[in-house]
């Protein structure tokens, strides 16, 4: 909870709590959401009725529960269709997953971490992570880093603040100066890998999606599995999803979005 949710005022307060409920991932009781909230109980209240009342926020009486409400899921909707790279981007990850067989994904950045916003399946289905509409961390993953390695000074700063740095696996970037020096060789690379970093067994080969003012959209990936391929033949794949990149960054031009950070 913070500070930045302090400082704006009730706004902020209301949409910390908003999150507090999604975190939970289901139901919660009043006094569950005291027990993590640094508000005092009549102000944790008086938020949670305003946004019940706005349609924010469902109260089952009958549990004392608190959920997510159907007015953030049309918010979502709207969100996704005026934000999301994901309508302009359908046919190009279509072509993609033809031509590779593997996994592909779409992702932006969302207050430093990875918001998937689309994928594609493989012909033979893995089991992992990363699915449309999760959040995940930008320090260890192929899309995350991709990113990353085109933000200008300022903004790489921001988010390298906001990440966790948790080892993951093995092979995970745990400090922020050994994923900086990871960020320079991307860049010089003009692709990103995930290497076994977030989960054992699944690679990838990732890179930026970018307007014509080098401005970071968004990212793209083909991932398999280290049973199935090496990171030298998803690295083959380079050319390709950089053309389907390219392609995507051109529709993308006619619409606005907001910064990537």
């Amino acid at each position: 909870m913070g500070a930045e949710g302090h400082a704006d005022g009730t706004v902020g307060k209301a949409l910390d709590v908003l999150d507090m409920v999604a975190r939970h991932g289901r139901p919660v009781r009043f006094s569950d959401l005291l027990a993590q909230a640094d508000y005092p109980k009549a102000t944790l209240y008086r938020l949670l009725q305003t946004l019940t009342h706005q349609g924010m926020l469902t109260l089952d009486p009958d549990q004392g529960t608190y959920a997510l409400g159907v007015r953030l899921v049309r918010l979502a909707h709207a969100a996704w269709a005026q934000s999301s790279l994901a309508p302009i981007a359908r046919p190009y990850l279509d072509e993609l997953a033809e031509k590779t067989g593997e996994t592909i994904h779409l992702a932006q950045m969302d207050l430093g971490q990875v918001l998937y916003v689309d994928k594609r399946n493989a012909a033979k289905p893995v089991e992992m992570f990363a699915q449309a509409g999760k959040v995940g961390p930008a320090y260890c993953t192929g899309v995350g880093k991709a990113m990353m390695a085109w933000l200008s000074p300022e903004a790489l700063e921001q988010v390298i603040a906001r990440q966790s740095f948790l080892r993951h696996t093995d092979q995970t970037l745990d400090t922020p100066e050994k994923l900086v020096a990871e960020l320079q060789a991307i860049r010089a690379r003009g692709h990103a890998f995930d290497r076994e970093e977030h989960e054992q067994g699944i690679i990838c080969c990732a890179v930026p999606i970018l307007s014509r003012s080098g401005r970071v959209l968004g990212a793209l990936s083909v991932t398999s599995t280290t049973a199935r391929t090496t990171l030298e033949a998803l690295e083959g794949q380079a050319g390709l999803i950089k053309d389907i990149a390219a392609k995507i960054a051109a529709e993308a031009e006619s619409w606005r979005f907001p910064e990537q950070n």
